[in-house]
């Protein structure tokens, strides 16, 4: 068998591991400067925990896990015993022999007529299939001249069975099928577990409670540069607070974080009240998901393309003329939320979203945030529907690729899990976007990469055991070092340290060990020094 990796995930090299860690290693700091706290949620959840909570697309995006054992087994049985086919095959065979044994012309009509009570619509529609009525009349005529009838019995019944069967496997993907098979999945993300878990520790947490998570997520998306089906997010998350100051400091945590990876961005913000007031605005109060789905699509579709999607959801074109102005904003964000002030009017939801966002944008300048960073977006929607207020996406400004960072408020997320009013906000880093923006604007550290510092030849014999005993004492200072595990030729040695990036080759011989000293080769520099053992271990 030809080995290959599943669609959509990696493997890590030495090299990638350790600028990964660089990486969350800079945040992980950052969190626990603003106050964060570490949790994690184990890989899979209930299916029912997931489900509603990201929108039509996303939850055709989750993951399934199958149940164990003979699923499939259990799940015929129950069809069948819902649909009590076992029991209606016999009664069709029962009928047809009390038609012959009185004499009576048997017709599928007169079957159906006769035993309104006994059947139901799904059998009724399996006997009016061509393929099935003829069999059945056949048999009929089987029976009545002495055919071969205990075979044909037992094709008619698997007949039905197998037609039964071909329909529900065209639902395979239903919802009514899915529950059946499956009642576990893997995490779509790491804010719907993060709310589980307050929903069920409220009593024990001190809030407001800050925590950051940084494990894998699952999707079973299209994969393409930029997006794979198993990455990495990095949250931090604050619940129990309704303080837009904890917006501020989000966007604080966002530039700090990015500053310090030196990876230039630009936030993007709105607000879901916003587009809740625009779709009162626009007459289409009852269209808000459908709206904001397709707004969403704006950088990758165009204007064409949203107000194409728009129509297809059955939104008038009276209403998308109304929205127009979303396309053609300006550079100026108070403009922009004094233009919505005045469309607003009258329109509670849609002001109270300007309000919360002109906060924001106000007190993030009087802490020095430059407007060319943090800018508003009118048509930023993300396709989560769990957002209530602000919401948040990071973009590189020097390399094309999606969002490397976003979130946003979910003030009513854990009374899905039956706990009311702890109101929520978080954003989310994504890992493996940032490094291949990192990777391509070539801005990973020396020192994120994992070298080992010293290869120490191997000559064999007395040499190798006090190669040995300075290694253990290199390594209890925490200096990487290594034996060559062979007794090999030197240029055998010198080739695997210069295709390993080993920094310096250390030769230990009879005579270094004789004067106390070390002879070693900078592999970069191409310099070779022989000094004492003490200043060696420095």
């Amino acid at each position: 068998m030809k080995p290959s990796l599943a669609k959509g995930t990696r493997d890590f090299t030495a090299q990638e591991v350790s600028r990964r860690k660089y990486i969350i290693n800079i945040l992980q700091n950052n969190f626990e400067l603003f106050g964060f706290q570490p949790l994690e949620t184990p890989s899979f959840e209930n299916l029912s925990t997931l489900t509603g909570k990201y929108g039509e697309e996303g939850d055709r995006l989750i993951f399934k896990i199958l149940n164990s054992g003979d699923y499939l087994k259990l799940t015929k049985q129950n069809w069948l015993e819902a649909l009590n086919l076992e029991n209606q095959i016999q009664h069709l065979f029962n009928t047809i022999d009390s038609y012959i044994n009185n004499d009576v012309i048997f017709s599928i009509d007169s079957f159906i007529n006769v035993s309104y009570n006994i059947i139901d619509s799904n059998f009724i529609s399996l006997l009016k299939k061509d393929n099935i009525s003829d069999e059945v009349n056949g048999y009929y005529d089987n029976v009545k001249f002495g055919g071969n009838v205990a075979e044909h019995k037992r094709y008619i019944k698997n007949k039905i069975l197998l037609e039964k069967a071909l329909s529900l496997q065209e639902n395979l993907n239903s919802k009514d099928l899915i529950p059946e098979i499956s009642d576990k999945a893997l995490r779509y993300d790491l804010t719907v577990p993060f709310a589980r878990f307050v929903a069920m520790n409220h009593g024990k947490l001190t809030f407001p409670f800050k925590r950051f998570q940084i494990q894998p997520v699952w999707r079973a998306d299209r994969p393409q540069k930029g997006r794979y089906r198993e990455f990495y997010q990095c949250d931090a998350d604050v619940v129990g607070s309704e303080s837009l100051l904890q917006e501020v400091d989000l966007v604080q945590l966002y530039l700090k974080s990015f500053a310090d990876l030196k990876v230039p961005v630009t936030i993007h913000m709105n607000n879901r009240k916003i587009l809740s007031g625009l779709a009162e605005y626009a007459g289409i109060t009852d269209k808000l998901i459908d709206f904001t789905v397709a707004l969403d699509k704006l950088d990758k579709i165009g204007k064409e393309g949203v107000v194409k999607e728009l129509l297809e959801r059955e939104i008038a074109q009276e209403s998308i003329d109304k929205l127009d102005f979303l396309f053609s904003q300006s550079d100026d964000a108070l403009e922009n939320l004094l233009q919505l002030k005045e469309k607003f009017a009258g329109n509670e939801i849609g002001l109270k979203g300007v309000e919360e966002l002109e906060f924001v944008l106000t007190q993030s300048m009087n802490l020095g945030v430059d407007m060319q960073n943090l800018v508003f977006n009118i048509t930023l929607a993300r396709g989560l529907d769990y957002y209530t207020g602000a919401i948040f996406e990071v973009k590189a400004d020097e390399v094309v690729m999606g969002s490397i960072g976003g979130g946003g408020r979910y003030d009513n997320l854990t009374e899905v899990f039956g706990v009311k009013n702890i109101p929520g906000i978080g954003i989310s880093f994504g890992l493996d976007r940032i490094y291949l923006v990192m990777e391509e604007l070539n801005l990973f550290p020396e020192e994120a990469s994992s070298k080992i510092e010293y290869l120490f030849a191997n000559f064999g014999g007395e040499e190798t055991t006090e190669a040995l005993k300075l290694i253990m004492q290199l390594r209890s200072k925490g200096i990487s070092a290594e034996l060559y595990p062979e007794s090999a030729k030197i240029n055998k040695q010198f080739t695997y340290a210069e295709k390993k990036g080993i920094k310096n080759l250390v030769f230990l011989g009879e005579e270094e060990i004789k004067n106390g000293t070390v002879t070693f080769k900078n592999l970069e520099a191409g310099e070779q020094k022989t000094v004492s053992l003490d200043e060696f271990l420095g």
